[in-house]
């Protein structure tokens, strides 16, 4: 087929939706489908580029951060891709598309169907979906309802990447069937190391690591004070950037010894690959999640993972088995469950193959997919289907 994927985000902008699309654009072409990424321009990147054997077209933004934009610089992406989506059409073709978020991307899908007859996949990720983040996205959510209802009713259908999200979904929409396809994880490119690090213990801290952005919704002022109350020697790396670095760094400064925590900022992928395999355990504390790519990359580097009851994490994670899993906003529960982890070295290493045989079972960017083409493939065979006009 000829597919069209659309995602106002893509790495290097934003997080796991972005590197979500670009995996699965990589396997779309790997099966011999002719794709195609619309997507955001940021600064001196190219305007299009081949990569991986699919083409990227980028579109002119106003957008001050690689790492996120505010809703209004999200609508000047929807304004620019609305402008060059006749012209793409024109080109490409397209059999089908794949709608990243409900909202920017959604209301494009909305124009391929009505202007070409193109249908479309919405790929719920988390933000987009009413009641998801409530402390920070209840008035987007309320103001942009209208608009999402009628985005995936006229959807050929509507996926999301967790159980939890779509159970949050099907909330919204309960006249809706909403299949659930969780994310994969490139089990070639994050790999345990070939040496494990040295065991903590015996004067050695643990390596404690979070990937994301450092904002409310990823939880670590849980984490601070879970670790101002632990009673062992560990060394915490952060990676990422947000607008909760300041209070970080201050909370951080409050530790009894506060080089322990170390800020990285955002880093390229070759380096936070190589930093999994340095750590003992990740930790992810966070309070909303759609299905966190981080984790799965932890997990496929062999790592075991501390993260809170969320939907997403809480799929991924079995609890005593390839790490912990505790309730939100517990920050005694957190450091209960990390001083429990930290008693045998042991475990940890235990825990760590676990996490890269679930990933290896369960979590491959092929399968992932395989499950949209099947939904595809199904539209596309149903009686009555409108052929695109092109």
């Amino acid at each position: 087929m000829r597919l069209l994927l659309i995602n106002y985000e893509f790495p290097p902008l934003g997080g796991g939706a972005g590197r979500a699309t670009d995996a699965l654009a990589r396997e779309f072409a790997g099966l011999g489908h002719e794709t195609h990424v619309l997507t955001s321009r940021f600064r001196n990147q190219p305007a299009e580029e081949s990569k991986d054997g699919f083409v990227v077209e980028r579109v002119p933004v106003v957008r001050q951060r690689p790492d996120r934009c505010s809703p209004a610089e999200m609508l000047t992406f929807l304004a620019s891709a609305a402008a060059r989506l006749p012209a793409v059409v024109r080109r490409l073709r397209p059999e089908f598309a794949v709608a990243f978020f409900g909202i920017p991307c959604g209301p494009l899908g909305l124009l391929l169907k009505w202007g070409f007859r193109v249908p479309y996949l919405v790929s719920l990720r988390g933000g987009d979906v009413p009641g998801f983040q409530p402390y920070d996205l209840a008035w987007q959510h309320r103001v942009c309802a209208p608009a999402l209802r009628l985005i995936w009713n006229q959807a050929a259908g509507v996926i999301a990447n967790s159980e939890g999200l779509r159970d949050l979904a099907a909330r919204f929409a309960p006249h809706l069937s909403i299949p659930v396809i969780p994310n994969g994880v490139d089990g070639a490119f994050f790999q345990p190391a070939p040496t494990p690090p040295v065991p903590p213990g015996s004067g050695n801290p643990v390596r404690l690591l979070f990937v994301g952005r450092l904002v409310r919704q990823k939880g670590l002022d849980l984490l601070f004070k879970a670790l101002a109350r632990l009673g062992r020697a560990f060394h915490l790396q952060l990676v990422g950037d947000g607008d909760q670095r300041g209070f970080l760094e201050a909370a951080a400064a409050q530790f009894p010894a506060g080089s322990r925590v170390e800020f990285l900022g955002w880093q390229d992928r070759a380096t936070i690959a190589a930093l999994y395999r340095e750590a003992h355990l990740f930790v992810f504390p966070s309070r909303d999640e759609g299905m966190p790519n981080v984790v799965l990359e932890a997990m496929a580097s062999g790592l075991p993972v501390l993260a809170t009851s969320i939907p997403g994490s809480r799929e991924l994670v079995r609890d005593g088995v390839n790490g912990r899993v505790v309730a939100s906003e517990d920050a005694d529960a957190l450091g209960a469950a990390l001083e429990d982890l930290l008693v045998s070295p042991e475990r940890l290493v235990t825990m760590g193959k676990a996490s890269r045989s679930v990933v290896e079972r369960e979590y491959t960017w092929r399968r992932v997919a395989a499950g949209y083409l099947d939904h595809m493939h199904a539209h596309l065979t149903m009686p009555g289907h409108l052929q695109p006009r092109n």
